[in-house]
């Protein structure tokens, strides 16, 4: 079952949903809360690379650059482009509460897509969440750091994960603070 705005703060107080820094009340909607862009950003260099070999054993982050937005500045997302991105709040779940993320209806109606995939958040989860940022659109669009780019709802499981995220081997984002690559290559024979 989905939590709604009474569950949530309920979850906040309690530290089964913990959110850092802490946000404003007007960040927590019906069922979800709001998060903000991060400052981080990586983005492939295309005109190094000719195409991601998902057989081979370099790493995919070695094909990306990060780039660091100051504060007030924007990050230029251009039509048909991808970057990944980081929000700026750390995000730590119980065993029994699990995350997804959620685009901006406000951003879609641009073009901007906020997650292609991974928008699910496992029980036991704790790091700041990766973006997926993609501009479909046909004109450049400006994103600012510290903008609302994302929400977040939450599930209650029945009982806790026997399994949490921070405790399954091989979790391979667990704990991330910056916009990880994928750790995909070299996985595939």
């Amino acid at each position: 079952m989905v939590l709604s705005d009474v569950d949530i703060r309920k979850a906040l107080s309690s530290g089964k949903i913990n959110v850092s820094p802490q946000l404003p009340d007007s960040h927590v909607g019906s069922c979800s809360i709001d998060f903000r862009l991060g400052n981080e950003f990586s983005i492939f260099e295309h005109s190094k690379h000719a195409f991601i070999d998902l057989r081979n054993k370099v790493e995919i982050e070695k094909l990306m650059r990060p780039i660091v937005v100051p504060d007030g500045e924007a990050f230029i997302l251009q039509p048909r482009e991808f970057a990944l991105a980081i929000t700026l709040e750390h995000l730590e779940l119980a065993d029994d509460i699990l995350g997804r993320l959620e685009g901006r209806s406000s951003l879609g109606r641009i073009g901007i897509i906020v997650h292609g995939t991974a928008g699910l958040f496992d029980p036991g989860w704790s790091g700041r969440a990766t973006l997926e940022l993609s501009n479909l659109g046909i004109m450049p669009v400006a994103l600012y750091p510290g903008m609302r780019i994302c929400s977040m709802t939450f599930e209650e499981l029945t009982t806790p994960s026997s399994m949490p995220y921070r405790k399954k081997p091989g979790n391979k984002y667990a704990g991330q603070q910056s916009p990880l690559a994928s750790k995909l290559a070299g996985e595939l024979k």
